[in-house]
């Protein structure tokens, strides 16, 4: 994991049937992270998103945001 990468270990994470997730964006705090969920929810309302933190080389908290 690089460095800037561990700056900012919250993840949105695009979710889709029978595809790899798509990251969105990566960000410092979750609030930052669920805001920028909110936002995109109100774009695209059927959308369906992630938020995961990334800790070290795995994703350690995964919460499905319909």
């Amino acid at each position: 994991m690089t460095y800037q990468k561990k700056l900012s270990p919250w993840i949105i994470v695009r979710t889709q049937p029978d595809q790899q997730p798509i990251t969105v964006g990566r960000y410092r705090r979750r609030t930052d992270a669920e805001g920028h969920v909110r936002v995109l929810k109100q774009m695209i309302p059927n959308i369906e998103l992630a938020i995961i933190f990334e800790s070290g080389q795995t994703a350690v908290n995964k919460d499905t945001v319909s």
